[in-house]
């Protein structure tokens, strides 16, 4: 039986990827309205990762019989300032929810929950990756100011990114 902190703090996790997801989604949105597909298409596989971390989440807690408590999702941002911007805020995001899983394992270690804190593991490892992708698109974005010619060809190398499910069996 996983115990009672950990599991809240499990469903608490559950709602913050499901709003990740829809915040992805939003940006996926305001990428096609600009004609930028390739990027809206990375945005879209940040939700469908984002969506498979939830359910990585829902998954765990029904094996280890837990409730799972689902709760309404917060409005997302729908409105930005420019492709900068955009990962701007994706960067602290992702920032935000490190500090997220951080605490997660924070609560499994304090609860003595050795089978939370494996399971967390990969949550871990999942955004040093997570935040360095970004830090890689963003770094590029500056170095051409956001716009002209090279905004073409990222978006073009944006949408070659595949989605791989880590709840797929392997």
């Amino acid at each position: 039986m996983i115990k009672k902190e950990v599991l809240a703090a499990i469903n608490e996790q559950i709602n913050a990827e499901s709003y990740s997801a829809y915040m992805y989604l939003s940006m996926a949105a305001y990428f096609e309205e600009m004609g930028l597909s390739g990027f809206g298409h990375w945005m879209k596989i940040q939700y469908q990762e984002e969506s498979a971390h939830a359910l990585k989440f829902f998954n765990y807690l029904t094996e280890r019989n837990g409730k799972v408590a689902l709760k309404a999702i917060a409005q997302v941002p729908v409105d930005f300032n420019g492709i900068v911007d955009v990962f701007e805020k994706t960067l602290a995001h992702e920032n935000h929810v490190t500090q997220l899983i951080d605490h997660l394992m924070d609560v499994a270690v304090a609860a003595n929950d050795h089978a939370t804190q494996s399971f967390m593991k990969w949550f871990v490892d999942e955004q040093v990756e997570e935040e360095a992708n970004v830090e890689k698109i963003l770094a590029t974005l500056k170095l051409i100011n956001g716009q002209g010619n090279g905004i073409f060809m990222m978006d073009r190398e944006m949408s070659m990114r595949v989605f791989v499910d880590p709840n797929a069996a392997v």
